[in-house]
């Protein structure tokens, strides 16, 4: 009994942690930000692609707000040209932990290496062949072209 309290106290810790985490709201503003700076775009672009009642000022009030009405989500993702759950349903916390959790070392990372079907030396080796042969044939035609001019 004596080991067992100490553990169940730190399993309702973790336990009221990872609901906390679960209950945390999803910031549709930030995960519309996120996405438009993912793609390399700017406040103003994004106004522009979209109707002409939007401004850059417009925007950066969207992307303050907590939640934002599905009408203007699926406007906002048709202009994105992501899918309206990804604004929905992104967690950057989440996607960190499954990122750190699934890559432990490099050995994962190169897994798809691992195994070559083909040796990389040999393709050097035969892509420098048709250079040469192609570098012959022009050496060719300009001797040939050059006898034919005398």
């Amino acid at each position: 009994m004596f080991i067992l309290v100490p553990f169940l106290h730190f399993f309702s810790l973790v336990k009221k942690h990872y609901i906390a985490i679960i209950e945390k709201k999803i910031h549709h503003g930030k995960n519309i930000g996120r996405f438009r700076q993912m793609l390399g775009m700017k406040q103003d672009l994004l106004a522009s692609i979209m109707d002409d009642d939007w401004t850059q000022m417009k925007i950066s009030r969207l992307e303050g707000k907590e939640e934002i009405e599905d009408g203007i989500l699926d406007e906002v993702a048709r202009a994105l040209k992501i899918p309206v759950d990804a604004i929905k349903n992104f967690y950057e916390e989440a996607a960190i932990n499954i990122v750190a959790n699934t890559f432990n070392d490099e050995a994962v990372a190169y897994v798809e290496n691992y195994k070559c079907s083909f040796n990389p030396v040999d393709k050097v080796i035969e892509l420098f062949e048709r250079l040469l042969a192609s570098e012959k044939e022009k050496t060719d035609l300009m001797k040939e072209i050059l006898h034919k001019m005398k």
